[in-house]
């Protein structure tokens, strides 16, 4: 039970929400529109979630391969560095978890061929080129880029086209919505471990612009995010209560606060995790007024 509990806190549970919420939000907009197929759904739901935790425990992985953990990481939750899981055991760990995707990716690969085949393969490779190697993502700067792009339309556009066999403008720009908060996630993340980055090499945009770019990077993705239901409405038939999702600018306001008024890694760490529960919450609401 013990070695359970460890491995449940090494693939970073608080995280998982940025895995989860664009898919969410992809299979409800998919049944909304009158498209139903739970085994895609379904698949689509696992592969986020196994290359998530694939990411997770690569990153812990090559962290401490690389001597960044070493350094000192904010986060501070490295089953390495905490000597619960050996570095072996962590390495099997997430090759297990690419694989489970590449397992349940197969169905979807039968089902719509090449674009499963394109989006599986170049989100696995996504995950472990965030952190491994000395061209690695985090080292170059592109982090940023890649949630944004992978945790919002890939995902939830790509669940849709599973189910649906098609795809538009409404998915993609909807997607949006949870790759700006997605990658709000991944500012405080970068924001909490500015220092260690920099000792390590890892040139994030936190690292090359500063403090103060980094916090205002957070404010314009909440903003953002809060802005993709009005471009959604204005652009299709949806229903006016998707606006209110909207409102999770206003949850927000203290998110903003701690991570404008706090280096603290504590409080950063609770802003990250609370951004990731307000993704979810956001694309759940969303999703089920765009049901009704």
């Amino acid at each position: 039970m013990k070695k359970l509990l460890v491995w449940f806190n090494a693939i970073r549970p608080y995280s998982l929400p940025a895995s989860i919420a664009p898919v969410i939000l992809g299979i409800c907009m998919a049944y909304g529109d009158g498209f139903h197929h739970w085994p895609s759904a379904l698949a689509a739901l696992g592969i986020a979630i196994f290359i998530q935790i694939g990411t997770n425990l690569s990153n812990d992985y090559y962290d401490f391969t690389s001597g960044v953990d070493v350094l000192g990481m904010g986060r501070g939750d490295s089953s390495i560095l905490k000597k619960e899981l050996s570095l072996d055991e962590v390495k099997w760990g997430f090759i297990a978890a690419f694989l489970m995707a590449a397992l349940l990716a197969n169905f979807l690969i039968l089902r719509i061929g090449t674009p499963a085949v394109v989006i599986i393969v170049l989100s696995i490779i996504a995950g472990l080129w965030y952190t491994a190697g000395k061209w690695s993502l985090a080292r170059l700067g592109l982090g940023d880029i890649v949630v944004l792009i992978f945790f919002g339309p890939v995902a939830t556009a790509g669940t849709y086209y599973a189910i649906a066999f098609e795809y538009n403008a409404a998915v993609v720009w909807a997607g949006l919505m949870s790759g700006f908060l997605a990658t709000c996630i991944l500012v405080v993340n970068n924001l909490r471990d500015i220092t260690s980055d920099a000792k390590a090499g890892r040139i994030t945009w936190a690292v090359r612009f500063g403090k103060a770019f980094t916090r205002m990077e957070y404010l314009f993705g909440v903003l953002a995010s809060a802005a993709m239901p009005v471009i959604v409405y204005y652009i299709t038939d949806s229903k006016p209560l998707t606006l209110l999702c909207s409102g999770s600018v206003l949850l927000a306001i203290p998110l903003v606060h701690t991570v404008f008024t706090s280096d603290d890694p504590k409080a950063l760490n609770q802003a990250l995790g609370m951004t990731a529960m307000l993704l979810l919450l956001q694309a759940l609401a969303y999703g089920f007024i765009w049901l009704l």
